[in-house]
């Protein structure tokens, strides 16, 4: 992590890697800052009097190693941010005057995206702020995590049901709601149809009914037209207009005599006569047509008003049915298809009935596997607050008692009836207070590293930072906090400012922050310590000083913490603690140190 221009601190580089790191120094040498700016890059509130005085803006960046296919990724891309093999680059900007600006993988992005990342990422546990645990949801998800199997099963079968118990009851809802609507609409159907059937429309009608429309509207021109043409095939009542003597046939059968008398003697002639003799045949078929035609033809009025009152009829059906006006009749017929078979869906009485039964079963089930869940989640939160109780009692707090408070309501929700509240009494004879107020600042960074101790294997954090966990405690209290910060160690990263040199001595990297002669804090100024120098920084933390006495008593707090964690076998993961920490984003560290625990001099990460 780079912190450049924040509080004390001008320009540090802080090597943050894998297992147990504390950071140390004398009181306002800044170590407070190194929380207070993972704050600033894990999105929190910004204060603009947290910016060096002189100085236009405060930047914190971070380096964070992160899975290429968890949540982290999958949010950064959608933020427009990338990833570089697999680190992703965090910065938060503050100026003097109160802007602030964040980026993520290289992008520009809101402050919201960083609040919603660092879900997925770190844990606060600071003197005035604890991030972990804020909510009654997130405490209701940890006590599941920490059950483990016997409610993961329930869980799981629970929400199952619960979805298409909400399915069935929005659409239950949803058909009682309308009911109204529905009875108006399956009457205007009824309406609809009804006058269909009264009008009885058939297929093709419309067009039959036209043509006849025509016909009977111009019957004189039809028969004049049919006479003379009928005069001019036959030559039989010919009129003015027909030029010539006969008719075409009498024409024609005179040119087929005259080819067929040539033709004995040219074969092509005696072809033509064929066609003529053809054409001959066609138009005595055609004179009889069209004689017959005009015998058909007769005026009938009666007949032409009751095709246009029909077409009236049928045109009044198409203007108020049809979806297209042009479909006539067809369109009629094909919306009283689709009209009967949504009233045959409208008038289906059961159907309100059937969603009701199926509703009221599902929630039945619900109740059942909803008793379960509470079952299982009470025992496991007696589990909890005993195994809290012990590491209370470890860590200079024996009277305090964590409650894991199960409540229990009637509304069916996604997790089941119920909701979670951890009430911490500080001490003999305290009522319960809920956690954010029931202790101290530092009694409350205790807890919830007894808390973390105990969730370690259930519910992990990839990275987690303790702020002064160790206020108002000494001797072998503080020996516990410190074995216990590194058992949490083992399996996520954990950060510590710490003033304790009983804390100090377990961790597997150790910075100190030294300020210049100017008071301020420079890239210079955060130093790695190896042996030797950790052994000078744990006797000025014992007595101020740095006599033989202090140095003796600080190899013998090295000594003795490297043995512990030489005898104390790791714990190893369960599989649900690998799959939690995917469902997170990976296994990200901040930081990323260049070199190994236990060198000097003033080592700095990658920004």
């Amino acid at each position: 992590m780079h912190i450049r221009s924040l509080g004390v601190i001008r320009d540090a580089r802080l090597p943050l890697g894998p297992g147990l790191t504390v950071i140390t120094g004398e009181t306002g040498a800044g170590k407070t800052m190194v929380v207070t700016g993972l704050g600033l890059l894990m999105g929190e509130r910004a204060d603009a009097g947290a910016v060096r005085a002189g100085d236009e803006s405060a930047v914190v960046e971070g380096r964070l190693q992160v899975a290429e296919d968890g949540a982290v990724a999958a949010r950064t891309r959608e933020a427009g941010g990338e990833l570089d093999q697999g680190e992703l680059l965090l910065a938060r900007t503050l100026s003097a005057g109160g802007r602030s600006r964040a980026h993520v993988g290289g992008r520009s992005a809101p402050v919201g995206v960083l609040a919603e990342i660092s879900e997925h990422l770190i844990a606060v546990h600071g003197q005035t702020d604890q991030l972990r645990l804020r909510s009654g949801a997130q405490q209701l998800r940890v006590l599941d995590a920490f059950a483990g199997p016997v409610v993961a099963e329930d869980l799981a079968a629970y929400q199952r049901v619960h979805t298409r118990w909400r399915a069935v009851s929005a659409e239950h809802d949803h058909v009682a709601g309308h009911e109204a609507e529905r009875a108006r609409e399956a009457e205007l159907l009824r309406l609809g149809l009804d006058e269909v059937e009264r009008v009885d429309p058939q297929p093709g009608e419309d067009t039959a009914l036209r043509e006849e429309s025509e016909r009977l509207a111009h019957v004189e021109v039809l028969r004049t037209a049919a006479a003379t043409a009928h005069a001019a095939i036959t030559g039989q009542g010919a009129g003015e207009d027909v030029v010539g003597e006969g008719g075409a046939d009498t024409r024609v059968d005179a040119a087929r005599r005259a080819l067929e008398q040539a033709g004995e003697h040219d074969a092509t002639l005696a072809a033509l006569a064929a066609r003529a003799a053809e054409v001959s045949y066609l138009l005595a078929d055609l004179g009889s047509d069209v004689a017959a035609y005009a015998d058909s033809l007769e005026a009938d009025p009666l007949r032409l008003q009751t095709v246009q009152e029909r077409r009236a009829q049928l045109s009044a059906l198409v203007r108020r049915h049809a979806d297209d006006p042009d479909a006539g009749v067809a369109g009629v017929l094909a919306w009283a298809q689709r009209a009967s078979e949504r009233l045959l869906d409208l008038d289906d009485d059961g159907r309100l009935e059937t969603l009701a039964k199926e509703r009221d079963e599902l929630e039945d089930e619900l109740r059942r596997l909803a008793g379960r869940l509470t079952a299982a989640r009470r025992t496991a939160a007696a589990d909890l607050q005993d195994r809290v109780a012990a590491e209370l009692a470890a860590l200079a707090m024996p009277s305090a008692r964590l409650e894991v408070a199960v409540h229990t309501g009637h509304e069916l929700g996604p997790w089941g009836c119920d909701s979670v509240e951890l009430l911490l009494a500080a001490h003999s004879g305290a009522a319960p207070r809920p956690l954010a107020r029931g202790a101290s600042g530092g009694e409350l960074s205790r807890v919830m590293l007894a808390l973390e101790v105990v969730l370690a294997g259930a519910d992990p954090v990839p990275t987690m930072v303790f702020d002064e966990v160790d206020a108002g405690v000494g001797g072998r209290a503080a020996v516990e906090i410190g074995r216990r910060l590194a058992r949490l160690a083992r399996s996520t990263q954990v950060v510590v400012v710490t003033h304790l040199a009983q804390v100090a001595a377990f961790a597997d990297s150790h910075l100190t922050v030294v300020k210049t002669d100017d008071g301020s804090v420079t890239e210079s100024g955060v130093v790695r310590l190896d042996d030797e120098g950790r052994v000078g920084e744990l006797a000025r933390m014992l007595s101020g000083r740095g006599s033989g006495t202090e140095r003796a008593h600080a190899e013998e707090l090295l000594r003795s913490s490297r043995a512990e964690a030489v005898a104390e076998p790791s714990t190893p993961r369960a599989g649900r603690t690998r799959t939690a920490r995917a469902a997170r984003g990976g296994a990200p560290r901040v930081g990323r140190s260049s070199s190994a625990p236990g060198t000097g001099g003033a080592r700095t990460s990658r920004s």
